[in-house]
């Protein structure tokens, strides 16, 4: 065996052994959200965005963005809502920001086009509950971002930046301005 051969020898010995420690190794914790505010869906074959793509385009299935958008909701309501109460939010409905055009052809097919003609919808009712387990409020909300594209955002390349802004706001406007 030449001294290159058992350098190789030795590199492949010594990964094994990392990705081998890798694996043994406790996993990290995952984030643990907060159990004070409830995000429901309706079945998601009922929603517009399921309804509206039935191959399913694009890279995001809907169980993930339900995900991700229901954490971003249940954390970003957690900071603002204040102590002991409780938020339960049902989504009746959404359409993501912008919308798959097949007829751009199949290199296009999975490539969500944003435009104007696109923008972000959401309907939902919610419940405020206080500490004693009485309601405070209820309501629904139709969000609607029009001018979504000629509004800046940070730089972001979140596929789901534009409907989680709507949250965003749809919650300062409920629970912080709301407040004054």
């Amino acid at each position: 065996m030449n001294a290159y051969s058992l350098h190789r020898f030795r590199t492949a010995v010594a990964l094994g052994l990392l990705s081998l420690a890798a694996c043994t190794m406790t996993p990290a914790r995952e984030k643990v959200l907060p159990d004070r505010v409830q995000v429901t869906w309706a079945p998601t074959e009922k929603l517009s965005e399921v309804k509206d793509n039935p191959v399913w385009r694009g890279w995001l299935k809907p169980e993930e963005w339900q995900r991700m958008l229901g954490d971003h909701l249940r954390k970003r309501a957690d900071a603002v809502l204040p102590a002991g109460e409780r938020l339960e939010v049902t989504v009746d409905d959404i359409k993501l920001a912008g919308d798959y055009e097949p007829w751009r052809g199949p290199n296009l097919q999975d490539v969500r086009i944003m435009k104007d003609v696109y923008p972000p919808r959401l309907d939902l009712h919610f419940r405020v509950i206080g500490a004693d387990g009485t309601q405070i409020r209820d309501g629904e909300a139709k969000l609607r971002d029009l001018s979504y594209l000629q509004r800046s955002l940070p730089m972001s390349n979140d596929p789901l930046r534009y409907d989680k802004r709507q949250i965003d706001e749809w919650l300062n406007k409920e629970f912080v301005r709301g407040k004054s």
